[in-house]
């Protein structure tokens, strides 16, 4: 870890996060919660909320592709994704869900005001974001696809999303 200057949990824990909440709602791959807790290491990233049918660390398939991750970053759960935007929303976070939806911004586009606090909604692998929760989100955002499919995995999604922010907050 030394020389490849990464840090420890605690030390992680008491890192400066990026103003970021990504929130799972009903994604039902423990794989999937795994690598979207491996990438929020990797970008610094406030806390996952996960909400649903969502999987709970601990459970094998979450740290076979976590590494770890699950115990450094912070997370909570909701019972609904709709009651965890609605916390969200009291706390002074804005919502946007990652959806492919009329007046969605690309994400090439989508400047979040580095001042504020942004929750990030990330779809179920079949259904993607409710439609309450598209209702009920601020903005909705989508990554532009030109090939033959239009939709990606959750945790690719969620990588490129991440990435994107993080340079954004830089």
């Amino acid at each position: 870890m030394v020389e490849l200057h990464r840090v420890g949990v605690e030390q992680y824990r008491l890192s400066v996060k990026l103003p970021v909440t990504v929130v799972l709602d009903n994604v039902r791959s423990e794989m999937n919660v795994g690598s979207v807790f491996r990438t929020a290491d990797a970008f610094l990233i406030e806390r996952i909320v996960l909400c649903g049918i969502t999987p709970q660390p601990p459970k094998a398939e979450i740290h076979k592709t976590a590494l770890g991750a699950e115990d450094a970053v912070d997370w909570q759960y909701y019972p609904t994704t709709l009651e965890a935007v609605d916390r969200l929303k009291q706390a002074g976070y804005i919502v946007c869900s990652v959806e492919q939806v009329h007046d969605s911004v690309s994400l090439d586009a989508f400047k979040p005001d580095p001042a504020g606090k942004l929750a990030i909604v990330m779809g179920n692998e079949v259904k993607g974001v409710s439609q309450e929760v598209v209702d009920a989100s601020d903005y909705c955002v989508e990554i532009p696809q030109h090939g033959t499919k239009h939709s990606l995995n959750i945790s690719c999604c969620a990588a490129i999303v991440m990435w994107h922010l993080y340079c954004q907050f830089q």
